[in-house]
């Protein structure tokens, strides 16, 4: 006996239509990626143009703490983009 295919109908047609991801997943993600770019942004220089001088801005506060703060908090904000399902 061969097993017959089920004759799709149009709620399984719809169903399968459906992206994975809707538009609040993607809202999140662009959000991640703000977060994420705008703590590389907070700890873009510190240096000193010439070797023989040391600048302590290189260990301020928004480079220690803030900008991987914000970085971590964008790779959470991705991870939760991705898990992300509406309620019915």
């Amino acid at each position: 006996m061969s097993k017959q295919k089920p004759i799709p109908t149009k709620e399984t047609v719809e169903e399968k239509k459906q992206l994975p991801f809707t538009k609040m997943n993607y809202i999140l993600v662009l959000v991640g990626v703000a977060l994420i770019a705008l703590g590389m942004i907070l700890m873009i220089g510190g240096g000193s143009s010439d070797p023989d001088v040391f600048n302590e801005k290189m260990f301020n506060f928004q480079r220690i703490t803030l900008a991987p703060i914000l970085i971590l908090l964008g790779f959470v904000m991705e991870i939760v983009a991705i898990f992300w399902k509406k309620k019915k």
